[in-house]
């Protein structure tokens, strides 16, 4: 089935508008309405969504909220304030799709994403890619090779 650049362009609005409630919660549009605003029934607003983009305007919108309350929870907000503020209803049902989604509870990802908080004049390797460290391995090997050893003189050949 081949996309009309019209159905296009009203699926990436729909999706834009998806994208701007990402950071406020409360500016959730339910679905049907996006539908409506595309001029499509809801079910085939959803299924040339899903067609075009790779998952439902709903799983877009929950992997949303989850990015947003990963981003919270490393900041060391608290969970309950961070289950709010990302649209959930009640703790219980945040920390269980959060579990679902992340493989961990709110508070454990919290608590582990804190301890990778970086210390100033300390690389961490969790927040640098491995090609830096071989990088400053290859670079300590030569500095060492290099530099003249104390309590040995300088050869003159």
């Amino acid at each position: 089935m081949v996309l009309s650049r019209r159905r296009l362009s009203v699926l990436c609005r729909a999706r834009d508008r998806l994208c701007e409630e990402d950071e406020v919660a409360e500016l959730a549009v339910p679905i049907s309405v996006l539908a409506e605003e595309a001029g499509l029934s809801t079910g085939l607003f959803i299924r040339e969504f899903a067609r075009v983009f790779g998952e439902t305007p709903h799983q877009r919108r929950i992997r949303a909220r989850v990015e947003r309350a990963k981003q919270l929870l490393a900041r060391g907000d608290r969970v309950t304030q961070v289950c709010f503020e990302v649209g959930c209803a009640s703790l219980g049902s945040f920390s269980a799709l959060f579990h679902r989604r992340v493989g961990m509870t709110p508070s454990a990802y919290r608590a582990q994403a804190r301890c990778v908080v970086p210390v100033p004049g300390r690389l961490i390797s969790a927040l640098h890619p491995g090609c830096f460290e071989l990088m400053a391995a290859a670079w300590e090997v030569q500095f060492r090779r290099s530099a003249p050893r104390p309590g040995l003189a300088p050869s003159r050949a």
